[in-house]
């Protein structure tokens, strides 16, 4: 009887598993949140992104037959596509939810071909917010694999493969192994040297400023020279200066020859793309693009929010439209009138100017319901999740309120033809900056209230000469802007294209801002000059307008490929004759080998320079490169504490007696001990300046800029 009853047990279960639906995303924390908005009649599996790619051993590229790739299991991968395969089997309809980009679409078309399914099939499922509403809509409309979005990630990857295994080799045969090209990669190389280019060459011009500070009775304010006459003058030296001060009577009044008042309206910003998003996350909260993307993709599959129900708090972040959903629009204007007030909610909000080329596939990156504030929302977030998602909801919010009215007071003040000026302003009313402030403008700076013939005293002034400053190196969020307004590379190739230049050595990033190496400019330079089209702007923004036109089904994805292939080739086989081998000599350390006595010398590795022995490869002694900062370790009291760098080249400080003494710390240790506790203090580095601090207690000492 027990055996019956076992049989007829497995019999029900085999029966439920085959009326299942089966459906395939790229991660397992989107398939969980997925699958408990489905319910039990799914099957919700991930795929652990792509499984196909091309071949890592060579091109890949059958270019003598339309350049059709060879696509072949990733390896690490089989176990996977063997329970993928297992699943599809067993499963009474499939799915493939991948992501609502390119990129998705080819991961759900590699795993259509692997699991054999119709391509015409309604099996893509695709949706902007993995919210439960979101994602049931989307499975009552099922739709075809959109192979327009397949040919043109088809043809990225394919030009990518054709410009990186063309020039890599070259590169490795006149410099050294090791080093990388790319479409996308090179252009970037090159306008960070093109910056430095610019600074090695800038020539400062002197000038000079005259503050002053005027008063009337009790209260005193702040001016700046203008001009002579009421029209502005420069004032290029001290003798310009002195000849303006010699003009003024420092004992009689100056009068106020003109005042203007205006009322000004700020305008709040659009919502987020992926650009503006790593912009201002590098700028307000000093993320890596790399790290923005990761907490947003995980704020998009899913966070668990408590009763174990997982919900994607964000929209789709691989975006570059500002446009907004009417049902989010409508739900922010009922908050904006619950939360603040009617006045506060904005009749038009704003719209944003796209970038020219933008494909607006998807809206902007949103909050999937702005009613999960980021105070609610903190106690299940990592700190990295909030001050990211506090971020977008914030200026999600913004962008659905009302300008921020400000007065402003403009006062002219003269005497003996010399005129000062001096500006106000008061927030008349907040607007949106009652959820996000854009800049330190959002605060009052006040005037006295002053009219046309009042009469103020001079109390000092104070010329100052200045030089004209160099521009300034690219930050991570610059060089996400010049390539976005340049039309150079997507949403989704900032964050790997800024990692690759890093990794390669190719530059470095010195007080946030990119510096490119010494390697970095000699493979620029080759490029430079052999591959003169791959570097150009202008031609990579017209590449990714023939890809957007592959999307949109208006050219095919071998014909463009072929178009840019063929001028290409040739300047490669010119290459492989020009390019002379460049030595890449070691310069000598000034130190010995510990192991054999000979003399180190500097080389050039993945993660920077280093000290190797110059008998390499009969002695393999290398020691890296520290900066001794003078001070006594304050564990042992025998090493000195040397500046190190880790793997993902952040600096930290340690030992000179490791690995016998293991001390080690994020901040600067000097040679002082907390007058508190006697613990030794550190230099912890702050926005715009830096602080002493004792890292065992609440004593700290003043900032220092």
């Amino acid at each position: 009887m027990a055996t019956k009853k076992s049989t007829k047990t497995t019999t029900r279960r085999r029966t439920r598993t085959n009326t299942r639906k089966l459906v395939i995303v790229e991660s397992p924390s989107k398939a969980k949140t997925i699958g408990r908005f489905l319910g039990r009649t799914y099957k919700v599996v991930a795929s652990l992104g792509h499984i196909r790619d091309l071949p890592k051993s060579r091109m890949g590229v059958e270019i003598d037959n339309n350049y059709k790739p060879e696509y072949i299991s990733i390896r690490g991968k089989g176990d996977v596509i063997k329970g993928l395969r297992r699943d599809a089997k067993n499963a009474k309809a499939i799915y493939l939810a991948s992501d609502p980009d390119r990129e998705g679409e080819a991961i759900a078309w590699h795993v259509s071909n692997i699991l054999k399914l119709d391509p015409k099939g309604k099996n893509r499922v695709t949706f902007n917010e993995i919210t439960k509403d979101a994602v049931k809509d989307a499975f009552k409309e099922p739709r075809s694999i959109n192979m327009d979005l397949v040919d043109a990630q088809q043809a990225r990857r394919v030009l990518d493969r054709l410009v990186g295994y063309s020039i890599s080799p070259i590169l490795w045969k006149k410099v050294k192994t090791g080093l990388s090209a790319g479409r996308v990669q090179s252009v970037a190389l090159n306008l960070i040297i093109k910056r430095e280019q610019a600074i090695r060459d800038f020539k400062p011009v002197e000038y000079w400023s005259i503050d002053a500070e005027f008063a009337k009775g009790k209260e005193h304010f702040q001016a700046s020279f203008f001009g002579q006459h009421g029209k502005k003058m420069d004032l290029h030296n001290n003798d310009d200066v002195q000849k303006v001060l010699a003009q003024i009577d420092k004992k009689s009044p100056f009068t106020i020859s003109k005042v203007t008042r205006r009322e000004r309206r700020r305008m709040p910003q659009p919502p987020f793309t992926t650009s503006t998003l790593q912009q201002e996350a590098n700028r307000r909260l000093n993320y890596r693009t790399r790290k923005t993307m990761m907490a947003a993709q995980q704020l998009y599959e899913g966070i668990n929010i408590g009763q174990g129900a997982a919900v994607g708090l964000i929209t789709y972040m691989r975006t570059d439209s500002t446009r907004i959903a009417s049902v989010a629009k409508h739900e922010a204007s009922k908050f904006i009138h619950e939360k603040y007030g009617a006045e506060y909610a904005a009749a038009k909000p704003v719209k944003g100017k796209m970038q020219e080329g933008a494909q607006d596939a998807h809206e902007a990156i949103r909050p999937t319901s702005v009613y999960r504030t980021p105070a609610e929302m903190k106690q299940y977030l990592t700190n990295d999740q909030y001050r990211l998602y506090s971020l977008i909801w914030s200026r999600f919010v913004a962008s659905e309120m009302t300008a921020q009215v400000v007065d402003t007071m403009s006062l002219t003040i003269s005497q003996n033809d010399v005129d000062f000026r001096a500006t106000g302003s008061k927030v008349k009313f907040p607007g949106f900056t009652k959820v996000y402030h854009r800049s330190n403008k959002d605060t009052d700076n006040l005037l006295p209230d002053l009219a046309d013939g009042d009469q103020v005293k001079m109390v000092k002034d104070d010329p100052a000469q200045h030089f004209t400053q160099p521009p300034a190196r690219y930050t991570e969020a610059a060089l996400v802007k010049t390539l976005e307004e340049n039309g150079v590379g997507r949403p989704s190739t900032y964050a790997p294209t800024l990692d690759t230049i890093q990794r390669r050595y190719y530059v470095r990033l010195v007080a946030r801002h990119f510096e490119p190496t010494e390697l970095g400019e000699i493979v620029n330079k080759i490029i430079e000059k052999q591959f003169p089209e791959i570097v150009d702007v202008k031609f990579t923004a017209d590449v990714e307008h023939n890809l957007d036109q592959i999307e949109e089904g208006k050219r095919q994805w071998v014909q463009v490929v072929d178009q840019f292939f063929k001028p290409f080739e040739k300047e490669v086989d010119a290459a492989e004759k020009q390019v002379e081998k460049i030595q890449m000599r070691d310069k000598l350390a000034g130190i010995n080998c510990d192991i054999c006595g000979a003399p180190m010398v500097v080389k050039m590795g993945r993660y920077g320079k280093f000290y190797a022995c110059s008998r390499f490869p009969n002695c393999r002694n290398t020691k890296a490169i520290v900066k001794d900062t003078g001070v006594t370790c304050p564990k042992c009291g025998k090493g000195t504490v040397v500046e190190r760098k880790s793997k993902k080249n952040r600096t930290f400080y340690g030992c000179s007696r490791y690995p016998d003494c293991d001390f080690v710390s994020w901040d600067q240790p000097i040679a002082r001990k907390c007058p508190k506790c006697g613990h030794f203090l550190v230099v912890k580095k702050l926005k715009g300046g830096q602080q002493i601090v004792c890292p065992n207690g609440d004593y700290k000492e003043n900032e220092q800029k």
